[in-house]
């Protein structure tokens, strides 16, 4: 347990100076600024770095990705139990294709997957 608690303390120690020196180098100051803005032969930009991003990619990208994840989690879970009860492995399949199945039509419902609107 002693060793345990003095893990602990070693660990804050170090986040809490590196946390420290992080704050202490990165300060900004107003020359600092300049230096971001975007730089196009010395002259003023012609249009604005930062054009404004469709929220509809935005949410196709987050439905791929929880659905992504929810299938890389669950695949290897399933590839296991083969050599289970078949009819275990059979019924564990099948809610975790009807779980999916009804995130899907969620998703269909509330218009996430319409494009046109």
């Amino acid at each position: 347990m002693n060793i345990l608690m003095l893990t602990g303390i070693i660990i804050m120690t170090i986040t809490m100076i590196i946390m420290s020196m992080a704050s202490l180098l990165s300060k900004k100051s107003i020359i600092d600024r300049e230096k971001s803005t975007p730089f196009e032969c010395g002259f003023d930009p012609f249009y604005k770095a930062r054009i404004p991003f469709s929220l509809k990619f935005f949410l196709v990208a987050v439905i791929f990705l929880i659905f992504d994840v929810e299938i890389a989690i669950i695949m290897p879970t399933m590839m296991s139990m083969k050599s289970s009860d078949p009819m275990q492995w059979g019924v564990s399949f099948t809610i975790v294709i009807v779980i999916l199945l009804v995130g899907l039509y969620y998703e269909w419902i509330q218009g996430s997957l319409e494009w046109t609107t």
